[in-house]
């Protein structure tokens, strides 16, 4: 009998071979306050169906675990595809994002989805769930698993897996009904409990429980601007006719790949320069500060950049200042819990300096620009000045740049506030979505190993406070900008590949992160590898890979 040692409760227990993590779970005391959905077996992520065989140490995961959010949102999506399989047999199910907490979704069947059959939907999905139905996980050959999603009338899922090269596919079943999903599932629908399904703009909304507390769903949040530059970013992928991974992979083999990137540049410059025309606009009204925000590995830097160049093309002349400069010495920087300095905070700021000197630079004057060494933690100055001459802005980029506290004293009149983010890029197939936050993930990894020496492993220990940071200080502004700009790019995740699998494979077995590291590689394999050379200099994603025009 293997001995099974659990880091949930520092408990050992000898477990009958052949035991599934279930089972082992009802030996060990059932030590979370909440049903698991998945654990980490050695540092890797397995179904609670998973059986042992051999001696390994194993940490249950709940919904309040990222990991084990994302299997109950992967079995919910599940029982919702099968349930709008059930009620509309011919309809397509697309799962085309998170938004307002939720997920939106759109069924096409020729009409908008009315009241009625969403209660259909949602009442079918109740009875799949109160029968317990088990979700069979199956394993085929890549021609056969083609096979059988083509005969059901998934292509986007045959398409994915003939192009993937991936040699076997495992997938689920429910009552008779297949799907896939690149990360494993409950064990059974009895597991998902709590959810909803509310109408949300012309499609959606999949409501899931919050992730700090799973018996109350996520209040939706409105996000009326996000929206929109979703929906501009799927017309365009129709428009180019890449819906998903699988359309890009049969693109790229098709050698459209010059012709895919220079489509994704030219909308963003696009985009750009729309966004440099609003401000143009607005300055005659007054603004005269540009506020850009956004989170981590969004790409600030070079759409700062960029902005400044299309504001050139409007006569406008604008001059940059870092709000870094403004942080207070660190003697004076506020702590967190633990003791630690809190460089995340907005009050780590000096707010009271800062709007000081834009009111000064707004009234004509000129201001002599602190630096702050963050060797010594103090500011400095060089006797750098700064003054704002006729068609003159300035360009303030940082995580705080939305908030109202940063610019307190300053009449709103004067200031045009941008966000920017990775929102969307291109799902696997029609009920896969890839998580934008992935995207950003992919991003800082390879940008910390290439220019700050960091593993894989060191950003993504880092990976979780950074995003608490995120929640707390940037997300809760995102709808307070007057325009947003999607960073990401349609072959993004097929130009970082070829970078991050190597970073990512460093990542040893016996580290925490190694589970994390085994997701990311996973995914990135259904993308066929493109070289980065055609990338433009002024390509956003240089900021990350490097050889871009904007880098010192």
């Amino acid at each position: 009998m293997p001995q099974i040692y659990c880091r949930n409760n520092a408990r050992s227990c000898n477990a009958p071979t052949g035991a599934t993590l279930s089972e082992i779970y009802a030996i060990l005391g059932e030590p979370l306050p909440h049903r698991p959905m998945n654990a980490l077996v050695n540092n890797r992520v397995e179904g609670l169906d998973y059986r042992c065989r051999q001696p390994f140490e194993v940490e249950y995961m709940d919904y309040t675990h990222l990991s084990g959010m994302r299997t109950y949102v992967r079995s919910l999506c599940h029982i919702f595809s099968k349930a709008v399989y059930d009620i509309l047999p011919t309809a397509t199910l697309n799962l085309e994002h998170p938004i307002s907490r939720g997920y939106y979704c759109v069924i096409h069947n020729g009409a908008p989805t009315d009241p009625a059959t969403i209660r259909r939907i949602k009442q079918r999905m109740r009875e799949i769930i109160e029968a317990d139905l088990p979700f069979l996980q199956r394993s085929l050959p890549r021609p056969e698993a083609a096979a059988l999603f083509r005969t059901r009338g998934m292509t986007d899922k045959a398409r994915l897996i003939e192009t993937s090269g991936m040699e076997e596919t495992s997938f689920y079943e429910l009552d008779g009904y297949v799907n896939f999903f690149y990360g494993c599932l409950a064990p059974s629908s009895g597991y998902i409990r709590l959810f909803d399904l509310i109408a949300y703009f012309d499609g959606l909304l999949l409501r899931i429980p919050q992730q700090s507390n799973p018996l109350e769903l996520e209040p939706v949040v409105r996000q009326d601007k996000m929206f929109g530059v979703y929906k501009e970013s799927l017309m365009l992928k129709r428009a180019l006719g890449l819906n998903n991974a699988g359309d890009l992979n049969r693109a790229v083999a098709e050698g459209q790949t010059s012709q895919i990137i220079l489509v994704s540049e030219a909308m963003q410059e696009k985009q750009i320069a729309g966004i440099a025309e609003q401000i143009a606009l607005r300055y005659p009204d007054g603004v005269r500060i540009v506020l850009i925000s956004g989170p981590s590995s969004s790409g600030k830097t070079t759409f700062a950049q960029r902005l400044a160049i299309q504001l050139q093309t409007n006569f406008l002349h604008p001059k940059s200042i870092s709000m870094d400069d403004y942080f207070l010495n660190r003697r004076d920087t506020p702590r967190t819990a633990n003791g630690h300095y809190d460089f995340e905070s907005i009050h780590s700021l000096d707010l009271e300096y800062f709007n000081k000197d834009m009111l000064r630079l707004l009234q004509g004057e000129t201001i002599l620009l602190p630096r702050y060494d963050f060797v010594d933690g103090s500011r400095h100055y060089t006797g750098k000045r700064l003054g704002l001459g006729t068609n003159s802005l300035l360009l303030i980029e940082g995580i705080h740049a939305l908030n109202p506290q940063l610019t307190a004293r300053i009449n709103p009149q004067c200031i045009y506030r941008v966000y920017v983010s990775a929102l969307t890029s291109i799902s696997l197939d029609n009920h896969n979505w890839i998580p934008t936050t992935d995207n950003r993930l992919l991003r800082r990894i390879i940008r910390d190993h290439r220019f700050r020496n960091y593993t894989a492993g060191e950003t993504l220990s880092r990976w979780p406070s950074v995003r608490k940071g995120e929640d707390q200080w940037i997300y809760p502004y995102q709808e307070t900008a007057d325009a947003m700009f999607n960073s990401a790019m349609l072959y993004e995740l097929a130009a970082l590949r070829r970078f991050a699998e190597p970073i990512l494979g460093e990542v040893g077995e016996s580290e925490r992160e190694y589970a994390e590291a085994c997701r990311l590689i996973r995914f990135l394999k259904y993308f066929t590898p493109i070289p980065d050379q055609e990338l433009p200099g002024a390509s956003l994603l240089r900021e990350f890979l490097g050889g871009g025009y904007f880098q010192d």
